[in-house]
């Protein structure tokens, strides 16, 4: 029997501040880079020192409705973070956050008006 490494602690200690900037997020290029930003943070608390992270290494796709992420080449190709993604739940705590991200971003692409109308101001 395998053991499973779990970082929903992680999730649960960076939701808020995460949930916070993407309810203030005024575009879709905003939801994409608090995205980024917030699995840069996420990366890095579980990689610390055995791994860099680079703004960008995930980052938010949205097409046809469904959330969905990209892990850079780069990142991916790396043993550390392979293994890590294959024996946790990490897969599935930048899901539930590309998720929220995905909502915001709907929401905002369905209301350019209020984009536009804090542009001009």
């Amino acid at each position: 029997m395998t053991t499973q490494l779990s970082f929903t602690k992680d999730e649960n200690e960076l939701l808020p501040d995460f949930r916070n900037k993407i309810g203030r997020a005024e575009s879709t290029e905003d939801v994409k880079k608090i995205f980024a930003q917030t699995m840069s943070m996420l990366l890095k608390r579980i990689f610390t020192e055995r791994l860099q992270i680079e703004y960008g290494d995930v980052s938010l796709n949205v097409m046809n409705g469904s959330a969905t992420f990209s892990v850079s080449q780069r990142l991916g190709s790396k043993t550390e973070f392979v293994e890590i993604w294959e024996k946790s739940d990490l897969p599935n705590v930048i899901g539930r956050l590309a998720q929220t991200a995905q909502n915001r971003y709907k929401h905002l692409e369905k209301h350019p008006e209020k984009t536009n109308a804090k542009i001009r101001m």
